[in-house]
């Protein structure tokens, strides 16, 4: 598969951009175990404009990431258009536009998967962006508002029309928001329509070699994008690349190397983020890596109060002597709901 003149290989795999998870140490971790392309939170046109701290410290990537895509969202075509421009300027392989973001304050406003509703808008503010810059375009969208309008096949043809360089299509509409199992039927058929030239990435449910195994032999999807099964297991990339490669299941993690990992994690948010903003973002990751362990509520308020750098890893090592011969085999995180 290859996005413009990115070549990502057979049966790709990619992060799913996410609010609050897939910052700089997080992409860095899911790179590591596999991920063939990654991307960043989405980030606000308007925050860009308004040259926002927290939209600006968003475009920030790193060599190790690439090739690694930035995507924005927004209701305006030219704020969105100058937010390409800026999100260009910080050199990604590629930019994302997010027309599929279900939550109430976004789509409500008519961004995200709310530009669904308004079509002739969605394509006009593709054409501009794909005009405005030189990076590869994406979009990232769901099949439509709700089920009286799954729209997805009329949208796909019409943005291709426009330039993008591929498109993912998450299978729920946004009003299922993430309630009920993705349907990959009207994404296989979106893939498999001859007029159909880019790159069709499918998205949803996929938390399994398996599963993802199925959805490419099945809908004949070019990629397969995971989202909320990543929190948490960035490994997750290494477990699915190797089913796909022998038909094995992996066995998970041991408790052990779950430590391993929630280390490295950990100092590579403190480089990047600096120790207190470092730490205090770090906690959402750090418990999810051991969710399931038993009694693990005074070491779990320990990881999410503590402050201290070494009081932290020293914290860690304790996981590690007291869980270290815990069974890990049905211990897999439970999905939240972040996944845009």
């Amino acid at each position: 598969m290859k996005i413009a003149d990115i070549e990502l290989g057979e049966r790709p795999l990619l992060l799913a951009p996410m609010e609050d998870v897939t910052d700089p140490s997080f992409r860095y971790m899911c790179k590591r175990f596999g991920a063939d392309v990654v991307y960043t939170e989405f980030i606000s046109s308007d925050g860009l404009m308004h040259e926002a701290a927290k939209s600006l410290r968003k475009l920030r990537i790193d060599a190790a990431e690439r090739p690694v895509g930035i995507q924005i969202y927004g209701n305006r075509i030219e704020p969105m258009v100058e937010a390409a421009r800026m999100a260009e300027a910080a050199d990604p392989d590629l930019i994302d536009i997010n027309f599929g973001c279900p939550v109430k304050k976004i789509a409500g406003r008519g961004a995200g998967s709310g530009m669904m509703r308004d079509v002739p808008l969605m394509v006009e503010m593709t054409r501009r962006i794909v005009q405005a810059v030189r990076k590869p375009v994406t979009v990232k969208t769901r099949l439509g508002w709700d089920d009286e309008s799954k729209n997805i096949e009329e949208i796909a043809l019409r943005l291709q029309d426009v330039g993008i360089a591929a498109l993912t299509i998450h299978g729920r509409t946004r009003a299922q928001m993430y309630r009920g199992e993705a349907d990959w039927t009207l994404i296989g058929r979106v893939k498999n329509n001859p007029a159909i030239r880019i790159p069709i990435i499918g998205n949803g449910d996929v938390d399994s070699g398996p599963k993802a195994a199925a959805m490419f032999d099945r809908y004949g999807v070019d990629g397969v994008m995971i989202g909320r099964a990543t929190y948490g297991r960035p490994w997750i990339f290494r477990e699915v690349k190797h089913f796909l490669r022998t038909g094995e299941v992996l066995p998970q993690p041991s408790v052990v190397e779950r430590v391993a990992i929630a280390k490295e994690h950990l100092d590579r948010s403190l480089a990047v983020k600096g120790e207190y903003v470092g730490i205090l973002e770090m906690r959402r990751h750090l418990t999810n890596y051991f969710k399931g362990l038993p009694d693990f509520k005074p070491t779990r308020m320990k990881l999410v109060t503590s402050l201290d750098r070494d009081e932290l890893f020293a914290t860690l090592d304790e996981v590690a002597a007291r869980w270290g011969d815990f069974d890990t085999s049905a211990v897999v995180p439970a999905p939240l709901s972040h996944e845009l």
